[in-house]
């Protein structure tokens, strides 16, 4: 049996699909958490696409580059999280406009 060889143009057509998901998740929704998993999303995107990349052109660059991004992203979390679960404490049912809610 052949396996098929997925090219780099799937890879890249897959991280454009959820990007786009992210952005149009992130412009359209107001929920805190449902905006932060959209951030997210487009994070991993990006990632799928250096590691795309960097397979294609036998570069390390991108899998460097993805190491990163995966440290900003998981700062991103712990602030991004810590914030999010504040507003909660505050407030049910919280959406983005609530940061106003933080002020001390």
């Amino acid at each position: 049996m052949l396996a098929a060889a997925v090219n780099t143009e799937a890879y890249l057509l897959l991280g454009a699909l959820l990007f786009t998901m992210g952005a149009v998740g992130l412009l359209v929704r107001r929920n805190a958490l449902v905006m932060f998993m959209c951030v997210e999303l487009m994070l991993n995107a990006v990632n799928l696409t250096f590691v795309a990349l960097s397979r294609q052109l036998d570069d390390l660059g991108g899998q460097i580059a993805v190491f990163f991004v995966l440290v900003v992203a998981a700062a991103e979390v712990v602030v991004g999280l810590g914030i999010i679960v504040s507003i909660f404490r505050r407030r049910q049912g919280a959406t983005a406009d609530d940061l106003s809610v933080l002020k001390g």
